[in-house]
Formats: structure tokens, sequence, C-alpha cells
């Protein structure tokens, strides 16, 4: 099936977008289209500047996407894009993964501006935003987490990161239910729904997080509906839900002592 000619024309572009600038762009479609060809006829099939076709295959040859022969004159030819293409994607998750983790030390260790008795109270929609910045909370906890969660909301979200987290880390969960295993080092209390009306529907998205008592956020929502967090370092905001969270280990701890 023959090529569109706007489709064609729409190549650089595309290329573009997974990291080619325009001339390794020109240069790699050229060679697609030619058998072991020298910079000259490169330079005359793609249009590329000649002083510019050797820098660019430099750096196609670097991105393991053209191979080079050893002949004189150098004859260049292309990694088919079956392969060529999925070692770029490759690199580019490589990349991505790193800048992904020094990004997520820095932001870890920012610093907080002080703004005289202004409490910054952030919002978050949606569970999988929610998630995210959470998932980013627990990772970066140096000695305590402390939640009280929802049973579905704990094994879907939270418990796959608790795993993840350094013996050394105290970690106590207050949570509607528990079906497996506890965790070595970690402590768990169970806390049933309040018995209240018949058609009272209990929250699925739900929770008191706070870590290392300096960082909490708090979920909110039920099935039909897109959950909502707040999250805060304010003093103020950390004061009271975790006199909440104090409150509701006081009651997991009865229930525990009675055997409910």
């Amino acid at each position: 099936m023959e090529m569109g000619e706007d489709l064609r024309a729409a190549l650089p572009q595309i290329l573009k977008s997974l990291g080619f600038t325009k001339y390794e762009a020109l240069v790699y479609i050229a060679l697609l289209g030619m058998e072991g060809a020298t910079a000259t006829e490169i330079h005359e099939f793609s249009r590329v500047p000649r002083a510019s076709v050797y820098p660019v295959l430099d750096r196609l040859v670097e991105k393991n996407l053209v191979t080079v022969s050893q002949s004189t004159p150098k004859r260049f030819s292309p990694i088919p894009p079956e392969d060529g293409i999925e070692n770029l994607l490759s690199r580019i998750k490589d990349d991505a993964h790193h800048a992904k983790e020094i990004l997520s030390e820095i932001y870890r260790k920012r610093v907080t501006v002080e703004r005289g008795d202004q409490e910054l109270i952030w919002s978050i929609h949606g569970e999988e935003k929610i998630a995210s910045r959470l998932r980013d909370l627990i990772r970066g906890a140096k000695g305590r987490v402390q939640l009280f969660t929802t049973w579905p909301f704990l094994e879907r979200v939270v418990l796959p990161e608790l795993g993840q987290l350094s013996p050394s880390i105290e970690v106590e969960v207050i949570t509607s239910r528990w079906e497996r295993p506890v965790p070595q080092g970690m402590k768990v209390h169970v806390r049933p729904y309040m018995k209240g009306h018949p058609e009272r529907r209990p929250m699925e998205t739900a929770g008191i997080f706070i870590i290392d008592g300096e960082r909490a956020m708090v979920v909110m929502g039920i099935s039909e509906e897109t959950p909502t967090a707040l999250f805060s370092e304010s003093p103020g905001f950390l004061r009271f839900f975790s006199q909440i969270w104090s409150m509701n280990l006081a009651w997991a701890s009865r229930a525990d002592q009675s055997g409910l």
C-alpha cells in the first residue's frame, strides 16, 4: 500500500516528537530508501546541507539508528524501523525513568517557603492523581507512616507502596478490615464500619495519611463520585487530622481488645 503524500510530508514532524532533529529525520528517511549510501549521496537525496551530514550521521549512529561500514568512502545503512524505533523508544524510556528519579528527589527535598500565618492547603481531584501523589508521599517517608483508610483503597493503591518501604520505617494502619497476613514490623488495627442507616454507603476511596508527622493527605469519595483529596504541611492541618487519627486508633484498639 502506497504511503500518502500528506503522511510522508508529515514524517519529519512526527519523528521530531520522538527526539529527532529536523536534519536527523530527513537523513534517516533518506537512508531508508537507499542501500549503503555515502555522505555525498545522502546529502543529494535528503537535501541536508553537506556540512551537516556527517554530524547528523554521527548522532544517528550513537542513537543506534544507523550503521557505518569501514570502507573508503564510508557507507551508511539504516537500522530497520522495527528495530530502530524500538531502540529509540527504549532509550527515551530509560531517560524518562532517570529524569523522574532525579526530579522526584528534588521534589522530596523541596524547601518550604515561610508565608507568615498563611497555611497552604492543596486540593487534588481524581483517584489517579490522588494515588500518584500518595505514592510519592509514601516513598518519601523517612521514619513513620500512619494511615486510616478503607480496605479497598488500602489494598488497591497503598499496600504495594508500603511493601517497598525500608524496615526501619514505622507503619501503623487503621482500616475497615484486613484480609492477608500482616507484614513483619507493621501494626494493623481493624476498625469495622460503624453501624448506621441501612442505606448509608461506606466510602470506597477515603482515608487519612500522615507522613513523618510533617505531611498529611485526606481523601474522600464514594464509588459513584470522583474522589477529592486535601494535602498540606501546615501545623494546624496536621494537628487536626492527627487528632482524628488518634481518636480512631483508640476506637480500633478497643475493638481489638473486645475481639470485634
